[in-house]
């Protein structure tokens, strides 16, 4: 009897674990994006002159793509320099995407597999049933080394997923629900395991969505299993969302979640569509059939940002791309900038966002006198064109 976290760190580890307990594990792969310039730099001060295994490092630039700032040049410089010198094959430039989607577009994020990256929404991959955490730069720069990290087995969590989704109702606002009702520390270190009637109908992309905002409920991991564990579980959670309507994030914590229509009518200046939480097909696609033949509304940006250049590709084929430039968006490279303020589409102080992102710290997307709400692909765009926050089923 165990659960999706005991299993598979007793089999990188080599050890009969149970929560609680420290493992010593092998990395099956470590990922790293921009902030890669900072693991180098750790990884040289601990002195050795190789990688423990190129094939397993992935390194993905993405945060700031192209280049914002001098300062990110040369990091990007230094990064390009490093993977030559260590013959890393699993690098990708600037044109490549965001590293989550990239990380599963590639094959690099695999079933039951321990990944490790320097970024918090490493958390994604558990949609494919990998065992995946963010860690910091310093730990990178041991797993770099060594190939190994040390882990403390996660209690684990059972949460299913009930009921048939409402009109226009997706995972986004699902994810958001159960966010609300955990509060931002209530699954802190723990592996949340998604199970339900409705978890095993969900789409690739909507199950990414879920495990990638996990982490803004504190989980560790969080995963939809190949299978169905029988451990002990220390909290277990059903979730039926029948009767939900839309959610959204008000500022400035991702637990502050309403109904979309307790904040209908609030003024917007920038709406964000895209990011390696709805940046995907499914999510282009919602967006553009309610954009299709409107204009978005005067006085609003709207910003599209796919996933990666693959899924831009696939949206201009089929005439996504068209329809978002007919509504009057600006579509962009795939990349992370304005989702963490730092690069195409910054926020000045009063101004208010509606994004499908994954945070809305103060400050996060710009000046800390703005604000941001975080919503589905769907409301993010029905707010577009009426240029205020508007629930996805009022318009036609």
């Amino acid at each position: 009897m165990v659960t999706f976290a005991e299993e598979i760190l007793a089999k990188v580890s080599g050890e009969k674990v149970e929560a609680g307990d420290i493992v010593d594990a092998s990395v099956d792969v470590a990922m790293s994006h921009d902030n890669a310039a900072l693991v180098i730099k750790k990884f040289e001060e601990i002195g050795v002159k190789k990688v423990w295994d190129a094939n397993k490092i992935v390194i993905i630039l993405d945060h700031r793509v192209p280049a914002n700032t001098i300062k990110t040049a040369e990091a990007h410089k230094k990064i390009r320099d490093f993977v030559r010198k260590h013959g890393i094959k699993n690098f990708y430039d600037i044109n490549k995407g965001i590293c989550h989607q990239v990380m599963i577009e590639e094959g690099h994020a695999m079933p039951e597999k321990l990944i490790v990256g320097t970024d918090s929404h490493t958390t994604s991959y558990g949609a494919l049933g990998a065992f995946s955490t963010g860690i910091g730069a310093t730990e990178m720069a041991a797993v770099w080394a060594t190939g190994k990290i040390w882990l403390r087995v996660p209690e684990s969590y059972k949460i299913k997923i009930e009921g048939n989704l409402p009109e226009m109702v997706f995972s986004k606002d699902i994810i958001l629900h159960i966010i609300k009702h955990m509060r931002s520390d209530g699954a802190n270190y723990k592996s949340c395991e998604f199970y339900g009637s409705l978890a095993k109908k969900m789409s690739l992309a909507s199950k990414i969505t879920i495990a990638n905002m996990s982490m803004e409920m504190g989980a560790k991991v969080a995963v939809f299993p190949q299978k169905e564990y029988d451990g002990i579980y220390e909290k277990e959670f059903t979730f039926d969302v029948s009767d939900l309507n839309p959610q959204i994030a008000c500022p400035h914590a991702v637990d502050n979640v309403k109904d979309v229509a307790e904040v209908e009518g609030k003024e917007i200046n920038q709406a964000v569509l895209g990011s390696c939480t709805n940046g995907r097909m499914e999510d282009l696609r919602i967006a553009a059939d309610i954009l299709k033949g409107k204009k978005i509304a005067d006085g609003v940006r709207m910003l599209v940002f796919p996933a990666s250049m693959k899924i831009y590709k696939e949206a201009l084929k089929e005439g996504i791309i068209e329809t978002f430039l007919e509504a009057g968006a600006l579509v962009l490279n795939p990349g992370c900038g304005p989702c963490l303020g730092a690069h195409e589409g910054i926020l000045a102080s009063n101004e208010v966002a509606i994004a499908s992102t994954n945070r809305n710290f103060k400050g996060r997307m710009g000046s800390r006198e703005a604000e941001v709400y975080l919503a589905s692909p769907a409301t993010v765009a029905a707010s577009a064109l009426k240029g205020e926050i508007t629930d996805p089923r009022n318009v036609g």
